[in-house]
């Protein structure tokens, strides 16, 4: 092969970052930094320390990772720093308490070279339900895909695995708000929503060794996904959600004012007139969360048009700088 030939086939191989957030990892850090450098000897492996107490980032960097630090408190904090600051073809997100194999990164990175936008590792599929140990995670992770499944039309295994490789388009077009645990979620729905190119691949999935603590608060991050959830789906999914408000709440005052309308058929007397404009009023209540669901369905599609033209804009920007 020329030297020619060689640069050439160079400059083309996609550049790979891996993005590891690190709160307090000490006990894995090390060894999840040396098996991706070992799985992808050519990527470059951030470790973002999000104030860490202990030596996990002196341990990173020891390892050869490049450290950076996030003083935001979050991993959606943490994720949205790596997504601003850093440049790649292709972007490995995993976690640095050595739950997923470093293995396995070769063949999401393919799938992303292949022309997805998102690749999920998909831990349900697999061994996560055999080695999670904590039965409230268990419930909560089916609880979510379920719920998400059903009202995007899906089949998304694992909503909430923190194990995804991602393109730079998807990377530098995708606004995080949630500032928690809860960004996984946020991501699923926002692929779904905006139709992003995206497949699942099934990875092992292995509980935290001896001496490593989860960070997780199995209610409180419970509690901030299912908020999450609700707010994206008043967000993405207006019609339905307040479709079905207005139908109960109209359903409600229809009732009330029903049984008002009973009572003055039979007898001739309107002995609850306070229920029966409290039920009228409660009908066109819910006529009003039914008009606003219409309305703000009207500009959640323009904003996924907008979405595609951006993306479309964005891309043609990209080619034509060279990146």
């Amino acid at each position: 092969m020329s030297e020619e030939t060689q640069s050439t086939a160079q400059s083309a191989r996609p550049t790979v970052a891996v993005l590891l957030p690190c709160y307090n990892e000490e006990v894995t850090i090390g060894k999840v930094v040396r098996d991706f450098r070992e799985a992808l000897p050519d990527a470059i492996v951030y470790v973002y320390d999000n104030n860490s107490t202990d030596r996990t980032a002196q341990i990173a960097r020891d390892a050869g990772a490049v450290v950076r630090r996030e003083p935001r408190q979050g991993k959606g904090n943490v994720i949205q720093a790596m997504f601003a600051q850093i440049d790649a073809d292709v972007y490995v997100m995993a976690d640095g308490d050595d739950t997923y194999p470093a293995d396995a990164a070769p063949a999401l990175v393919a799938k992303v070279v292949e022309g997805y936008d998102m690749v999920i590792g998909d831990r349900l599929s697999s061994t996560y339900f055999e080695e999670n140990k904590r039965p409230f995670h268990n419930f909560g992770n089916r609880l979510v895909r379920d719920s998400i499944n059903g009202l995007f039309g899906a089949k998304v295994h694992d909503i909430m695995t923190g194990y995804r490789a991602f393109s730079f388009n998807f990377v530098k077009t995708y606004p995080i708000l949630s500032t928690g645990f809860e960004v996984e979620t946020e991501m699923t729905i926002h692929t779904l929503d905006k139709n992003v190119r995206w497949c699942e691949l099934p990875v092992q999935y292995r509980d935290r060794p001896e001496g490593s603590t989860s960070k997780l608060d199995t209610v409180g991050d419970g509690v901030r996904v299912l908020s999450t959830i609700f707010r994206l789906i008043r967000e993405y999914k207006p019609l339905p959600f307040f479709g079905i408000l207005g139908l109960i709440v109209g359903l409600v005052g229809f009732g009330f004012a029903l049984s008002v309308c009973i009572e003055f058929w039979e007898t001739g007397f309107v002995p609850r007139l306070p229920t029966l404009v409290g039920g009228l009023l409660l009908v066109v209540v819910g006529l009003l969360l039914v008009v606003a669901g219409i309305i703000l369905d009207v500009l959640a599609k323009k904003d996924r048009k907008q979405f595609v033209v951006q993306r479309n804009a964005f891309e043609y920007l990209r080619r034509h700088s060279g990146r």
